[in-house]
């Protein structure tokens, strides 16, 4: 894999710490703001709805920028939205700074997407596209567990100031090594991108991205005080839990991109159907300490199986409208199902209870199982070839 490939990877960790590290300091951040825990976890919503919407408007604001100036500008708002959250005065400045810095997030995993399956055979693209997203896997890793117990240790606004000091490293790192564009980026077409986007095979595998993901945030969220209030560990043994969490993201990332790449509808499907399963297990294991260590890397390892496939799958769907356009929309549909299940986890916990969350998201997964099989069977098949439409040639 070309050294470009991986300095879209530290983009993508920039931006995994700086979304994931907030579920890991929301008890800090109720507690100094004087708000609820549901109300914290808010700012995981807040978070994915500014993905949801800078998503397409930064794709289509920066459609005649060359990809790697896109790719430059998206980590310096990053970079400052970072800065802003690690000032911020009051909840709601807070929130204000956590969605502008979402701004950032859609646009460069989508414009990032579609610059990886271009660096690669086209044999590659979906392990291509997994390589990139493993930025995101290794922030877990890494990246949140450091930021937990560095925000724990030293108050919550710590975390953000040290996350951007990643955001400018990571915008070295791809000034230096991402190509500049061999083409002049051409001239949007923007209805008839959205036109191709509105067909009824990318709207369900759009919904198919979204319901995915709901399932995992509606637990994932909360994944603190459901390790702490209904597993009983100590506040300090959520950190090196979240380790295991991480593993299991890498894992099925790149298990996920390998086998996408060879058979890429079953990947997808049995991807989805694992989440479905482990999430109801789930509510079972977490009553217990060691099974509820192995169901969380479990619940990373199918999380992030099903991102390579779903993110492939919509890009073959919407053929005819500009890749970068499309690659940004289910990178939205994720990030809608992000504020979806936080938003769903939240309502559970104030009307059913922490040990009702698994058994509710379970449900999600295996509702977007049910989508994707109904796309697959409406919509003709199609051979599948370059990811550019055609008149278009790939940057």
């Amino acid at each position: 894999m070309p050294v470009a490939l991986y300095a879209l990877t530290a983009g993508a960790f920039g931006i995994g710490v700086t979304e994931f590290v907030i579920m890991g300091l929301l008890m800090e951040v109720s507690v100094d703001f004087g708000v609820s825990i549901s109300a914290a976890g808010l700012l995981i919503s807040g978070y994915a709805l500014g993905v949801v919407v800078g998503a397409p408007v930064l794709t289509a604001l920066t459609a005649r920028l060359s990809r790697k100036t896109t790719l430059l500008a998206l980590m310096a708002i990053f970079t400052i939205g970072n800065l802003a959250c690690a000032l911020a005065p009051d909840y709601t400045t807070l929130m204000a700074a956590r969605i502008l810095t979402a701004f950032a997030h859609g646009t460069f995993f989508g414009v990032g997407s579609v610059v990886a399956t271009t660096l690669v055979a086209p044999d590659r693209r979906a392990s291509a596209i997994a390589i990139m997203f493993t930025g995101l896997t290794v922030a877990n890793v890494l990246g949140v567990p450091f930021g937990t117990w560095l925000g724990q240790a030293f108050g919550w606004r710590a975390t953000f100031w040290a996350v951007a000091l990643v955001g400018l490293v990571a915008f070295a790192i791809i000034a230096v090594f991402v190509p500049r564009d061999r083409t002049a980026p051409e001239a949007p077409d923007f209805r008839r991108d959205l036109r191709a986007l509105m067909r009824r095979p990318v709207l369900l595998g759009l919904l198919t991205t979204v319901l995915g993901y709901a399932g995992v945030f509606a637990v994932f969220t909360y994944i603190v005080p459901l390790l702490t209030e209904i597993t009983g560990f100590a506040e300090g043994a959520v950190s090196p839990i979240l380790f295991v969490f991480g593993g299991g993201l890498i894992l099925g990332n790149l298990l996920g991109g390998k086998l996408a790449d060879k058979h890429l509808v079953p990947t997808m499907l049995g991807s989805l159907m694992a989440l479905a399963i482990v999430l109801g297990l789930m509510g079972f294991a977490l009553e217990n300490r060691i099974l509820a260590v192995v169901s969380i890397g479990l619940l990373g390892a199918s999380a992030f199986a099903t991102v390579a496939p779903l993110q492939l799958w919509v890009l073959e769907n919407a053929k005819g409208a500009g890749q970068s356009l499309a690659s940004s929309f289910n990178i939205a549909a994720f990030n809608l199902g992000n504020a979806l299940g936080a938003w769903l986890g939240g309502a559970v916990i104030d009307h059913g209870g922490l040990g009702s969350v698994a058994f509710i998201a379970a449900l999600l997964p295996l509702a977007g199982f049910a989508v994707a099989v109904f796309a697959l069977r409406t919509t003709p098949a199609e051979p599948t070839g370059a990811l550019a439409p055609a008149g278009r040639t790939p940057e």
